[in-house]
């Protein structure tokens, strides 16, 4: 099946407690931690955005409202930076309000991340759309949901964004059973298996945070059982799709290669920040020598 709508809706799941960056992420949305001068998520919906698409929705929880205050117009600071001359810091500021339509709604109760894929149900309707964990950082320069889209409009089905990870740390992500497609740039997934002991794993490719989905995933998460973790998960709904037959089933993959940073994890947020910094046109060139300097004299 192939379709020519433009897929232009893009779901961001932004509801967890961030206890991995506690004490930190105790009054603060884990989303707001800086990487560089821009909150994780910015960096998140700028990539949406760059796809194309520019109706995003954030499932949130208590204690979130600053994500809320981040993407609005505060016109008393706009005009005070505007009357001191200070165009740079007013663009900056600006760049988040701009980056598109945003919408959201509050995940009441936490029961993973397949129930917050379903709270989007209304807003989405029946059409295709992007699922976007505000954890994972994918480098601009790195191509992947334009990929990802492509992929769908010609499968039909969904489509996930899968990465090579060390056998030995294969239990901390779900896990895929795939297949090559003949001259794509895209596999498909037979199974998926959602953080299986490093024996019991079909491979090392983990499913990482980019999802292009189906409507018809809402359908199969309303039937799906909590699982791991008494939660609803994504992942289990997928592994449905994929067996299913008909208008929407089918799963295939795009096995990422580029560089993506997980933000919720300490070691991965800090390398965030170092990379970022040192392509900054403003830290990066005192960075890297600052940085020479240090690990010398390690």
């Amino acid at each position: 099946m192939t379709s020519n709508r433009p897929i232009t809706k893009a779901v961001i799941p932004a509801a967890g407690l961030g206890t991995r960056f506690l004490p930190a992420t105790k009054a603060m949305p884990k989303e707001m931690l800086p990487v560089v001068d821009k909150p994780a998520i910015q960096y998140v919906v700028a990539e949406a955005v760059r796809a194309g698409l520019i109706d995003v929705l954030m499932i949130t929880g208590r204690n979130k409202r600053a994500l809320e205050d981040h993407f609005d117009r505060v016109p008393s600071l706009e005009a005070s930076l505007e009357a001191k001359g200070d165009d740079k810091k007013l663009a900056s500021i600006q760049e988040a309000t701009a980056l598109g339509d945003i919408h959201y709604i509050r995940q009441r109760d936490p029961r993973g991340l397949g129930h917050a894929v379903l709270c989007a149900k209304q807003h989405v309707g029946d059409e295709p759309f992007a699922v976007l964990l505000g954890d994972d950082l994918i480098h601009e320069q790195d191509e992947l949901l334009t990929q990802m889209i492509e992929a769908q409009k010609v499968t039909g089905g969904s489509v996930i964004a899968l990465m090579e990870v060390d056998p030995e740390h294969i239990s901390a992500y779900g896990c895929a059973d795939v297949e090559r497609v003949e001259g794509t740039d895209y596999v498909k997934v037979n199974g998926l298996v959602e953080k299986p002991a490093k024996e019991e794993a079909p491979s090392n490719l983990a499913v990482i945070g980019r999802y292009l989905l189906h409507p018809r995933v809402f359908e199969v998460l309303e039937h799906t059982k909590p699982g791991r973790g008494n939660e609803i998960q994504l992942t289990d709904a997928l592994q449905g799709l994929a067996l299913a037959e008909g208008e929407g089933a089918g799963v295939h993959a795009i096995v990422f290669r580029g560089r993506r940073y997980d933000t919720g994890d300490k070691l991965s947020y800090l390398q965030a920040n170092i990379t970022l910094a040192v392509e900054n046109e403003d830290l990066g060139e005192d960075l890297k020598v600052w940085l020479k300097e240090f690990a010398a004299g390690l």
